[in-house]
């Protein structure tokens, strides 16, 4: 998709983000994610809601980092990977923007289309709320964990594609960490006493579980904040690098 970007109309970022957020919902890899995420949660949701008689958002809230560990890599596999494939890198890099410019608008773009996918999904809550009693207050709180859990692994996902030139290698390490960084709360017990503390701190699993349940703890979102920044700074300095090869 051919663009330009005019500096004194609009942030770089932006224009960038909106490229972005167009071109990914023009590709069918859109849809199919799409697709896919609301089939697997609708049936969750519905699975427990009429077979189960719980009008609950919680087992819809407690898979979603494992669903985000997988569908967010395969949403930001080709954001880096797909540029670098096609020669765009080259094209994009000449351009008067900075690394930190071109990153921050892939990132703000998926974190929109993060948005988009959990947008349908409000329909869970409302159908609780026409049959039965609903807690607001998990209810909120899943969704602004969501869209912080979503943003980090969003990072990771980004971190990932600027690896290499292969999709399929960027969607494999982007959900490897995620993964690893949904389950390590899961595993606790096999490790040593003295790292117990600082893997249970990573885990992105146990600081979305608490936001979950309507807890909003500063220190969980300053967890997903300085993990969506960590991976960030990274690929910024590898855009960098290669733009100042």
């Amino acid at each position: 998709m051919k663009f330009t970007i005019d500096i004194k109309k609009r942030p770089s970022w932006l224009v960038i983000a909106l490229r972005e957020v167009s071109s990914f919902f023009f590709s069918p890899v859109a849809y199919i994610v799409m697709a896919l995420f609301l089939a697997i949660t609708g049936f969750l949701f519905f699975s427990t809601f009429f077979l189960y008689n719980q009008a609950s958002m919680r087992p819809f809230f407690s898979l979603l980092p494992i669903l985000f560990a997988f569908f967010i890599p395969a949403m930001t596999m080709r954001l880096f990977a797909d540029e670098k494939r096609t020669g765009t890198m080259e094209v994009l890099l000449t351009l008067p923007v900075t690394g930190r410019d071109v990153v921050m608008g892939k990132f703000a773009g998926s974190v929109v289309s993060i948005a988009v996918l959990l947008l349908p999904t409000l329909a869970y809550p409302l159908t609780i709320s026409l049959v039965g009693e609903l807690d607001p207050g998990v209810v909120a709180g899943g969704y602004i964990g969501s869209l912080f859990l979503g943003s980090a692994f969003a990072a990771v996902g980004i971190f990932a594609s600027v690896q290499t030139d292969n999709q399929i290698i960027a969607f494999v390490t982007g959900f490897v960490i995620c993964a690893a960084l949904v389950f390590i709360n899961s595993f606790l017990v096999l490790l040593p006493p003295g790292v117990v503390k600082f893997f249970s701190y990573i885990s992105a699993g146990a600081h979305f579980e608490n936001i979950a349940r309507g807890v909003l703890d500063s220190r969980d979102f300053i967890y997903f904040i300085s993990l969506s920044a960590l991976f960030l700074l990274r690929t910024i300095i590898i855009v960098d690098d290669r733009r100042n090869a």
